[in-house]
Order: structure tokens, then C-alpha cells, then sequence
């Protein structure tokens, strides 16, 4: 695989976990979130609501740095029909952590990725997490930690959170929030990688 050293690559997203994923497989990239608010929309499906959040992330940024390409991701946590966004303060931390505490759930993330023509290539990743069955002194500890309080499903499986996994299926750095299987697809797809 060659690189095409003149195509700068931005990440739109904060997330520190995505930016330390994406370094896996390539090191020269920008970091611009995007502004989009992560609204769902209830009459579709949780792997339609992430790829449409990625594009629209990818878009946006796409659209302030013209001839560059853009990945966007979402990543949404969904059990039961449900769909456990970031918790809104302690107490929502709580009652996600009871809600998932000894029950397997699915972790989607859609990305994108907005080629230097404007084109966008864009599909999502399913992985299932089971959690072990929780204390509440295991979730009073763990939402102390202040960890949950910015994660889809109030939890991260690559940092404290780890210890309430029991077991996963499926890509783990789609669990962190960037399936690189995934986006190494796209990017070749979109023409960043040379194949």
C-alpha cells in the first residue's frame, strides 16, 4: 500500500480514543471536530442514526477544508430496542450502568469518510459487549472515576470500565469508537490509501 503524501487527512471528531486508533493506521493527520449536534432520529434503525451522525460530522468538516479528506464517526451504545447515548449527568450514568449490569449489548459505529473530490464513503460496524451483573458499589466506584460521563453507554472498555466486561464479539476498536478494519476499507475506497 502507498500514500499519497500530498492528501492531508482530518479527523473530525475530539475524541482522544479515536485520534489514538487512527494512529494505527496512518500518523499525518489534522484533528477539527465537527459542531453537529448528535441528534437521533427515532424511526430509524441505531446503524442508520451513526452512519448518518458520521456523515454529517465528515460533511461539515469537509466543507471548511476543501480538497482534504475528512473521517467522521458516531458511535452509539443500544440494548433492547434502546439507545443509550452519553449520560446527562451522574444519576443517568447510574441508571445506564444498572440498565446494562449482567446483559450483552451491541456497540455500533458508523463512519465516513469525505474524499478531496467530495465524495462520501461511509458504512458501520456492530460488536456485542456482555457486562458482568454490578454492584452499586461497583457503579458508585466507577461513576466517581468521572469516566462514564462522556461515553455512549456511560462506559469505556479500554479504560477503567474494562473491569465489568465479561466478555466481547466483534471488533474491539470498534468498542473504543473507530473500527479501523472498517475505515482502512473506506479510506482505500475513497482513494487515500493507493492499493
Amino acid at each position: 500500500m502507498t500514500l499519497d503524501k500530498n492528501r492531508k487527512l482530518i479527523l473530525a471528531s475530539q475524541s482522544p480514543r479515536r485520534a489514538e486508533l487512527l494512529k494505527r493506521i496512518e500518523r499525518d493527520f489534522d484533528v477539527f471536530p465537527s459542531s453537529v449536534e448528535e441528534v437521533l432520529d427515532p424511526d430509524r434503525s441505531p446503524m442508520e442514526n451513526a452512519v448518518d451522525l458520521a456523515r454529517e460530522k465528515a460533511r461539515r468538516v469537509a466543507d471548511r477544508y476543501r480538497g482534504c479528506f475528512v473521517v467522521g464517526a458516531d458511535t452509539l451504545v443500544t440494548l433492547g430496542g434502546r439507545i443509550l447515548g452519553k449520560p446527562s449527568d451522574m444519576n443517568d450514568a447510574r441508571g445506564i450502568l444498572r440498565f446494562l449490569s449482567g446483559r450483552e449489548h451491541q456497540v455500533v459505529t458508523g463512519v465516513a469518510v469525505v474524499n478531496d473530490r467530495g465524495e462520501i464513503f461511509a458504512d458501520a460496524e456492530t460488536s456485542a459487549v456482555s457486562i458482568k451483573p454490578l454492584t452499586e458499589d461497583e457503579i458508585d466506584r466507577y461513576i466517581d472515576t468521572g469516566e462514564p460521563m462522556d461515553k455512549a453507554g456511560a462506559y469505556a472498555i479500554q479504560g477503567a470500565g474494562s473491569f465489568m466486561v465479561e466478555s466481547y464479539r466483534g471488533s474491539f476498536s470498534n468498542i473504543v469508537g473507530l473500527p479501523l478494519e472498517t475505515l482502512d476499507r473506506l479510506l482505500k475506497l475513497s482513494g487515500y490509501f493507493a492499493v
